[in-house]
Formats: C-alpha cells, sequence, structure tokens
C-alpha cells in the first residue's frame, strides 16, 4: 500500500498508526507537512512552505480562509511535485482543519481521500458563550460561522471522513455527522500504565520534588487557559491549600492561548489568576513547569492522587484518555467530551465545570478518601483496558482503509 498523509503538524493524530505502517513490511508512506523537527523511521517526510500569511486587506472574518486558500494550493503544488517523482497513493489521509486537502483530488483524481473531520463550530449550544465570566461579542459570531468554510467544502468534496468521538461528530449537521466515519483513538497501554510503586518514593520533576507522604494534585493542557478551565482549577486550589497542608500541586502547560480569546487587560491567563488569589497560591507548594517530556509527564501521571481534567464543550484532549490508560483517580467535568469517557464513582468523579467550589471539594474528596481513590484509579485502567486499546485502533483504521481502497492492501 502507497500511503500519503497530509497534516500541517507532522505527525498530528497519526503518530501510532503511522509507527504501525512503519513497522510492516512493503507500505510505503509519505507525510506533506510544514517544517518541524519531528521524525518517524520508515516515514517519507515532505515538507511544504507557505508563500506568506492572509492579507491585512482580506476582510477579518475571511482571513482563516484565505489562509486555507493558501495551504490547498501550496499542498497541491507539493503533491505535484511528488506525482512527478512517481508516487501514486492508494489512498490520502489528513486532516480537514487547515484546508490542506481541499485541492488534492485535482492531483489524484481517483485516489480516496480520508479526512479527519475534528469539530463543527457553532455561536450558541456549545462552546461560545459556555461561560458567563467570559460572554461573547455578538459580533464575532460571523467569523466563529466563517470557521465552517473549509468543513463545509470538504464535507462536499466527495471523500470519506472519520471522527473520534459519538460527541465530535454530534456537533455536525446531521446530514453530514451521518457520513462520518466514527473511528476512536487508543492509548499505549504498555507506555501509560499505573505504577502503585510510584507513590511510595519521591518524584523528582527537574527542581521540583515530591516526597512520598505529600499528596499531589495534577492538572495538564496544552495552555493554561479558561477552555480548558484552568480559573476553575486554581480557584478551587485556593481552598484546597486553606484546608490541608500537605497537598502539593502541578500544573503543567504553557502560557499561549490555544483555543478562545487572551486575557482583555494583557498579559497571561496564569498571570491574571495568581495576581487574583495572591498568597492564597502558595509558590512552595503549586508549581507550573511549564511543557514537560512525555516520560515526565506519565510519571506525574502515574503518581497523581488527583488528576483534574476540565474542558468547555470542545474536543478532549489526549491527556485525558493518557490519564485513565495509567490509572490516575480523575477529576473530570462534567461536560459532554468528558462524560463520553468518565462516569461519576464508576470510573471516576465528576463535577460541574466552571464550579471552583465542587471542584474543591472533590479534590479533597480523593485525597481524604484514599480507597475510594485506589477504586476509581483501578477503575480507570479497566476503562482503558477494554476501550481504550490501541490494538483495536490500529484494526478499526486497517479497516476502514481497506474497505476505502477496495482491498488494494
Amino acid at each position: 500500500m502507497r500511503y500519503l498523509f497530509v497534516h500541517q503538524n507532522f505527525p498530528g493524530q497519526y503518530v501510532h498508526f503511522l509507527k504501525h505502517l512503519a513497522a510492516r513490511e512493503g507500505d510505503q508512506v509519505v507525510f506533506l507537512t510544514e517544517p518541524n523537527a519531528n521524525h518517524l523511521a520508515g516515514v517519507r517526510k515532505v515538507v511544504y512552505r507557505l508563500p506568506r500569511g492572509p492579507s491585512r486587506a482580506t476582510h477579518p472574518d475571511a482571513r482563516e480562509f484565505e489562509l486555507a486558500s493558501l495551504r490547498a494550493e501550496t499542498v497541491a503544488r507539493t503533491a505535484e511535485r511528488v506525482k512527478r517523482l512517481g508516487f501514486t497513493p492508494d489512498i490520502v489521509i489528513g486532516h480537514h482543519g487547515w484546508g490542506e486537502l481541499l485541492n488534492i483530488r485535482d492531483v489524484w483524481p481517483g485516489a480516496p481521500v480520508l479526512g479527519y473531520f475534528e469539530f463543527f463550530y457553532h455561536t450558541e449550544g456549545v462552546d461560545v458563550g459556555f461561560d458567563p465570566e467570559f460572554p461573547p461579542d455578538p459580533a464575532l459570531y460571523p467569523r466563529v460561522r466563517a470557521k465552517n468554510a473549509v468543513n463545509l467544502l470538504a464535507l462536499t468534496m466527495g471523500g470519506h471522513g472519520q471522527t473520534p468521538t459519538r460527541w465530535q461528530r454530534s456537533t455536525f449537521p446531521p446530514w453530514a455527522a451521518a457520513s462520518l466515519n466514527l473511528l476512536p483513538e487508543g492509548v499505549d497501554l504498555a507506555l501509560c500504565q499505573p505504577r502503585p510503586a510510584a507513590r511510595r518514593r519521591a518524584l523528582t520533576l527537574g527542581p521540583l520534588s515530591v516526597a512520598p507522604g505529600e499528596k499531589l494534585i495534577t492538572y495538564v493542557a496544552r495552555n493554561l487557559e479558561p477552555y480548558r478551565g484552568f480559573h476553575v482549577i486554581m480557584r478551587a486550589l485556593a481552598r484546597v491549600l486553606a484546608k490541608r497542608r500537605d497537598v502539593r500541586a502541578v500544573l503543567v502547560g504553557g502560557d499561549e492561548v490555544s483555543y478562545g480569546m487572551p486575557p482583555p487587560q494583557g498579559g497571561t491567563w496564569r498571570s491574571r489568576l495568581l495576581a487574583e488569589l495572591g498568597e492564597k497560591i502558595d509558590p512552595a507548594r503549586v508549581h507550573f513547569p511549564g511543557k514537560i517530556d512525555y516520560r515526565h509527564y506519565v510519571a506525574l501521571l502515574q503518581r497523581s492522587d488527583a488528576h483534574v481534567y476540565l474542558t468547555y464543550p470542545f474536543v478532549a484532549s489526549w491527556s485525558l484518555r493518557e490519564a485513565l490508560a495509567a490509572g490516575a483517580p480523575v477529576i473530570g467535568s462534567d461536560t459532554p467530551p468528558v462524560t463520553e469517557f468518565v462516569r461519576d464513582r464508576r470510573n471516576g468523579l465528576l463535577t460541574p465545570c466552571l464550579d471552583p467550589a465542587g471542584l474543591a471539594e472533590r479534590m479533597l474528596e480523593l485525597i481524604e478518601d484514599v480507597p475510594l481513590a485506589r477504586r476509581l484509579g483501578a477503575a480507570a485502567r479497566s476503562y482503558a483496558e477494554r476501550h481504550l486499546r490501541m490494538e483495536d485502533h490500529i484494526a478499526a483504521y486497517r479497516a476502514l482503509v481497506r474497505r476505502l481502497t477496495e482491498g488494494a492492501q
């Protein structure tokens, strides 16, 4: 089989499937992407470079689509060069979020295209307007709607679609959702597995060391921002720290903005929350290591006494699946992306997403009720073994590819 993958940030959501393909004999794998330092043995990485960004003269609501059009044009030109070198894919797999696939069928009209549909944007009922602390400006609604331009074009270009969760599929219009293949994503259960002994020895993370007797609360996000409930956990921690002197918290993530808006007064969300809470957040007990490597990240989950995962109604992070697989006692927000994975008091605890007092109660409950934490951690791992096996994900992926290519494998 000859595979062509397209994603502006190699390897994107395809890392596990790529590793599987690279280990097989006979498959050829080419990946079109923007420049980055990542690499995988057995995958030929072909870099494209955008000639420019969107023009300032373009209407603000249309700039994202202009950028998508530039990507589509550049990817198609790069694909033409690959084609002239003699490569014709049996299937093209890529993410529709950035427009890269919009022109790919002009290069290889006969190749099936399997596009990743991540999220369909709405001006109400989902993430926009969910948090009353940050009411949306109605003037931005046209820009929100315009974010679906690539989705809508992709849905009408005659290819095939995949999406990883039932809730994400439900965000699309019914006429579109019915055509999307549900392809759940797995977890490497060997890498993300419980290590009970981790709580019996010190955890070292750079200059930070957590002693065996200390209670550790963990939180992980790409960036520390309201979309992932950062403001909620900070306010909840102020209550927990006041009640328990043996609690430490590690909040992993950067200070940029992945989703939503930056603080209106400037600066970062971390600096804003630290200024708001002042001495209630003890810097000797609440730690911000920034972005950490994967090995330390997994060790943090394995050591956690209470792992908090909060999100607006938006795409769930891989870290939720990995925390469950690592057997961390999880406290999740009662939002649909989370409740698809976490059942209250069965494999984790649920809490209202925007309620710091409720979250503080759940954190204290897990810290103080060790048998409950152990039971929920074991149930989280059991859930992962039943529903998040990477082998099942790969098998489903291969079956879908086989069906789309009519047995070309």
